[in-house]
């Protein structure tokens, strides 16, 4: 079981890793365009936003053990996921 659970896992993150440098590389096609730069951003909080308020929540734990699993991971790897926005402070200091 718990083979399998790996083998799941090494599959995801190599999925992860492949729609990372995807994502990468169409932000790289569109450095200096701006608005173009800025709909990928939108997309990508949209999709968080959809995992977030649909898929991950309908996941969430049922027991205290399966909680204690999930915020222990949360702790050991990185904490909780989140998309910063740019304040306008840090937009107008571009400004002349």
């Amino acid at each position: 079981m718990d083979r399998d659970k790996d083998l799941d896992s090494e599959q995801l993150q190599a999925k992860l890793l492949e729609i990372t440098a995807d994502i990468r590389s169409l932000a790289k096609n569109y450095q200096g365009d701006n608005l173009a730069l800025l709909a990928i951003l939108r997309g990508l909080e949209e999709v968080h936003g959809e995992i977030r308020d649909g898929f991950f929540q309908a996941s969430l734990p049922d027991t205290r053990q399966k909680l204690y699993d999930l915020l222990k991971d949360i702790e050991e790897k990185g904490g909780w996921p989140y998309i910063e926005r740019m304040n306008l402070i840090s937009v107008l200091k571009k400004l002349p």
